[in-house]
């Protein structure tokens, strides 16, 4: 094999360091085809960085968070451009993007940018954390353009993401899905549905996702399947509105705010179906990993994911702002258990197309890498 080449990964993604399960197998794999940095953030009480990582540790008080992070952006990055000096960076998101530009300006390192599209930049501000993200709309829908046509090079991961950079006269150089463990998800036979229904939510608890949609859905539905529950699994700005569906259905709801690949893929499999109502996604990994383990999926007939789930075949497709149709949706599901166990054999085969092993989600970087630097 030839040299590898120096590739710097920049994202928000917190990423808990040591790397085990899911995370290190992913970047034990990278790191096999190419020299890589990766600059992002770290979970509270975790560190912050080792011979590959860069995390920036959450800001106090938690409503700065965000903006500090971006604001720091630039000056980060032009530390590991100068410091690394790597021949491509691959950088998830169009505002990562613009801090990426600046800094390439700045320190004037010859660093080929390539866009990570994995979802609808328009929603940034719209769908995500504090209201008062919503007065960036402007500047969002301003510069998100830019990002686009200036990188070197877009990668993007769904048919909805591709959309969206074709509108802006860019051909996209690699279109690839984000990556499913296959390991955690895909190895094992599918287990058989638990004798108790059970619904699942993994993700982060933002308007994005729907979730404030899902907490007004449940106290609709647990009624009329008393025997059910819904486990949710995330954090995020809308953390109240778990802690108060909990209080007001103890018996049937339950919450943990963070779980490991391995620990999500045992909740999907205690699980009958996997509730993913999002108003944005790219191409919803947690929708693939659900499908890999053969359970049904209730999902937002939005963007991404009618790539993935097909009504009334692996999964239904509900209005992700209609919480009667989503308690219905769950409903149909959580009270039928050959229908929902018909619906996870289906998504199963759907998992078994998408999903992908640690090295060859490296061996398609590695690739959209070399066509980059060759071009």
């Amino acid at each position: 094999m030839t040299q590898k080449p120096r590739v710097l990964f920049v994202s928000r993604e917190r990423f808990q360091l040591p790397l085990d399960g899911a995370q290190k197998r992913k970047w034990d794999a990278v790191a096999s085809v190419v020299d890589h940095r990766v600059l992002a953030a770290a979970p509270a009480g975790f560190p912050a960085s080792d011979e590959r990582f860069r995390l920036v540790p959450p800001a106090r008080p938690r409503l700065l968070d965000g903006a500090l992070f971006y604001l720091l952006l630039p000056f980060r990055i032009a530390r590991e451009l100068r410091a690394f000096r790597p021949e491509a960076a691959l950088v998830q998101g169009v505002h990562e993007l613009v801090a990426f530009l600046a800094a390439r300006s700045l320190t004037r390192v010859r660093t080929k940018a390539i866009l990570d599209v994995q979802g609808d930049w328009h929603e940034a501000t719209r769908l995500y954390g504090s209201p008062f993200r919503r007065l960036l709309n402007p500047l969002n829908d301003a510069f998100a353009p830019l990002a686009v046509r200036g990188a070197d090079a877009v990668r993007t991961v769904s048919t909805q993401t591709t959309g969206l950079v074709r509108a802006l006269g860019v051909e996209p150089a690699a279109v690839f899905p984000s990556y499913v463990d296959a390991t955690a998800f895909l190895e094992r036979a599918p287990r058989p549905l638990p004798e108790t229904p059970r619904a699942l939510f993994v993700g982060v608890l933002e308007r994005y996702k729907a979730f404030d949609t899902l907490v007004e859905a449940w106290p609709l539905a647990a009624p009329r399947v008393p025997g059910a529950s819904l486990q949710l699994v995330g954090d995020g700005s809308l953390r109240d509105r778990a802690e108060r569906l909990v209080a007001e259905l103890p018996a049937q709801t339950s919450w943990s705010p963070r779980l490991g690949a391995e620990e999500v893929a045992r909740a999907m499999d205690a699980s009958w179906v996997v509730a993913l109502p999002s108003r944005s996604e790219g191409l919803p990994r947690v929708a693939l990993e659900a499908a890999c383990r053969g359970r049904a999926i209730v999902g937002g007939n939005r963007a991404g994911i009618p790539d993935v789930v097909r009504h009334g075949e692996n999964g239904l497709l509900v209005n992700p702002d209609d919480a009667v149709q989503l308690a219905d949706a769950l409903v149909r599901v959580l009270s039928d258990r050959a229908y929902a166990a018909e619906l996870g054999a289906a998504a199963r085969r759907t998992g078994e197309a998408w999903g992908v092993t640690p090295a060859e989600h490296a061996a398609k970087v590695r690739a959209l890498v070399d066509q980059v630097l060759a071009g």
